[in-house]
């Protein structure tokens, strides 16, 4: 949608709001207690939980349970050892399928709905972390899982508040301060030559407070040129003045893994390395500032063993930032104005020399009557892009409470997405980018119904649908022709998703999601697709925890996915820790995991085999309070 006048009106509205500095980010620095078991990958429901809150899809935090959007929060504290990387619970949303190129997380990518990998935008405490190069290295995250706390997971278009990217959903992975001082350390040691090591330094002042994380993993690999090696660092201040919070966060990481198959059938190798700086400030109760800037390099080499055959390298950065205001009025509602500037460059042997910039201003209004049932939250952004182009995102949501326990909702809104530098300029003989390639968008619709039976059963289910213009693919009309960029025009996608989280015991929680889809397979008009026809038809997630004794935890999880034309299959992952007592100051928790159990071949990427059955064991010590 292109608009002929700028963003006038929402810096109109800015004005009159008395707006000196916001923040475009979503994330408040303060984090509220999230209600979940320590064991478990999903809040637990309990007949006195402290409240869920969530940032994505509204102007400010509000419960989880009067969200009127599907958004889904994955716990991450106290649940690192049941997970290899940050990326694995988001396998446990079903309307997600993570398309991996090997274990440890060394590349993988992220859709959600049946939208294409580079459809959904990753965030990091609200700051854009989506790569500029090539949507690949959306989920290069530059903080090690320690470090995290949770992730939040918008389903549906969240262009309004969130920006560019945000066609089927958003991804937030969400840090809090530390709550005491402490020292833990982990070690661990696997299949195929695996070792993993993890630090985390935790201090705890009056009005300061600081986290210290690292991380180091590797693997010789489960096949010929797929070893990996990841290290991650980061420190993340927080300090308390009579301004409001500050929160600085310094982050690090260095990847390498051997790439056969990746791109084609090459014995090939690759190194990316990302730099990351943000920073959020309080300006008093109703103002935030952020700002951040972020720089990736990638270095790809054809043939492992003899590099001046071919190689690429690619260097891309980028700022943000953000200024934003909120004002309440009747009881809880509020009004949201904000701006935002953006921009990138890249220097590539491959893809050029190239830059670009963006401004929006965006409001929007939450309707939230005192003692009411319902809610209702309208918005609108206006971006403007280097060129001249101009484009409107407008949103809309809204939910009733029926009774107590049960609530319906509704949700609709426009996102788009401009082409990555790789979409517009890269060049090889299998692949040829376009740079007339127009942004893509989507209007998207949604409308679900929560349940909430008693304390210890809920049910959820939600159709959507999603139609898109000029969605970007690589597409070929046979095996011997090299991919190519294209818009593609008719595309659209409509399903179910759908789940139960049962506490059947004290020391027992089941939960059941499955996601159906079906999408408009004329689109492509007889020709092949590279991307965006690997979507599942059919995902479906199972996951059962369980409390042995005082202390053993047990955790088992089944995916069983079928990906559009191809056969199902399931994955089965089983995990395994023992606690000491909370109470001790030394804590020893021994841990092991089993990757795919079932030792089922099966492949997330056409083409890129998955490690079969692996075991990873070691030990968490944590001294402090």
């Amino acid at each position: 949608m292109t608009l002929r006048n700028p963003i006038r009106f929402t810096l109109a509205l800015l004005l009159a709001a008395g707006v000196r500095v916001c923040a475009a980010q979503d994330t408040p620095a303060p984090q509220p207690e999230v209600a979940s078991h320590p064991v478990l990958t999903q809040p637990v429901l309990l007949p006195h939980p402290a409240e869920t809150m969530v940032v994505l899809g509204s102007p400010v935090p509000v419960p989880l349970a009067e969200s009127p959007s599907a958004v889904l929060v994955l716990p991450l504290r106290q649940n690192e050892l049941f997970l290899a990387t940050p990326l694995d619970p988001l396998r446990s949303d079903s309307s997600i399928f993570l398309e991996q190129r090997g274990a440890g997380g060394a590349q993988t990518d992220v859709t959600l709905r049946g939208g294409s990998y580079e459809q959904t935008l990753v965030l990091l405490n609200g700051f854009r972390i989506n790569d500029s190069q090539a949507a690949h290295h959306n989920l290069d995250l530059p903080v090690p899982l320690t470090a995290m706390d949770s992730i939040q997971v918008l389903h549906g278009a969240g262009s309004t508040l969130h920006g560019a990217d945000a066609l089927s959903g958003v991804v937030d992975f969400i840090t809090a301060a530390p709550k005491a001082n402490s020292i833990e350390v982990n070690s661990g040691f696997g299949s195929f030559g695996s070792n993993e090591q993890a630090l985390t330094a935790e201090l705890l002042r009056h009005a300061w407070s600081d986290r210290l994380t690292g991380s180091h993993n590797l693997s010789t690999g489960f096949i010929t040129d797929r070893d990996y090696r990841n290290e991650t660092a980061a420190n993340e201040s927080w300090l308390g003045s009579r301004l409001g919070l500050s929160d600085l966060l310094l982050a690090t990481s260095d990847r390498s893994f051997g790439a056969a198959g990746f791109y084609g059938d090459y014995p090939s190798w690759e190194r990316t390395k990302g730099w990351f700086a943000g920073l959020r400030q309080e300006l008093g109760s109703e103002t935030q500032a952020a700002f951040a800037y972020r720089r990736h390099t990638d270095d790809y080499v054809l043939i492992r063993t003899d590099p001046a055959v071919y190689e690429n390298n690619h260097i891309d950065s980028s700022w943000q930032g953000s200024l934003r205001r909120t004002i309440s009025f009747a009881g809880s509602s509020v009004v949201l104005a904000g701006l935002e500037a953006d921009g990138d460059s890249i220097n590539s042997n491959n893809l050029g020399q190239h830059a670009r910039n963006r401004g929006a201003g965006y409001f929007d209004i939450d309707l939230r009557p005192t003692k009411s049932r319902w809610n209702l939250s309208a918005g609108v952004r206006e971006e403007g892009f280097s060129g001249g182009q101009f484009v409107a995102s407008p949103h809309l949501a809204g939910s009733l409470r029926i009774a107590n326990a049960f609530k319906i909702r509704a949700s609709g809104g426009y996102g788009y997405r401009i082409p990555t530098y790789t979409d517009l300029y890269y060049s090889d003989p299998t692949t040829i980018g376009n740079p007339n390639l127009k942004a893509e968008s989507a209007w998207t619709g949604d409308g679900g119904v929560d349940w909430n039976a008693n304390s210890r059963l809920s049910l959820s289910i939600t159709g959507f649908y999603s139609r898109q213009h000029d969605a970007i693919d690589f597409v070929r009309a046979t095996p011997e022709l090299p991919w190519a960029a294209v818009n593609l025009s008719g595309l659209h996608f409509g399903g179910v998703e759908s789940s139960a989280t049962w506490l059947a015991t004290k020391r027992q929680t089941i939960r059941i999601a499955w996601t159906s889809l079906v999408g408009a397979q004329d689109a492509l008009h007889g020709l092949q697709s590279e991307y965006v026809f690997n979507y599942p038809v059919q995902n479906a997630h199972f996951e059962w925890t369980s409390v042995v004794g005082h202390w053993f935890t047990v955790r088992n999880s089944l995916q069983v996915a079928q990906r559009y034309q191809q056969t199902a299959y399931p994955v089965w992952d089983v995990s395994f820790t023992h606690e000491s007592d909370a109470h001790d100051t030394m804590r020893i928790r021994p841990y092991l995991r089993l990757a795919n159990l079932s030792n089922t071949g099966y492949q997330e990427i056409v083409g890129v085999a998955m490690p079969g059955r692996s075991i990873t064991g070691g030990v968490s010590i944590r001294l402090g309070n």
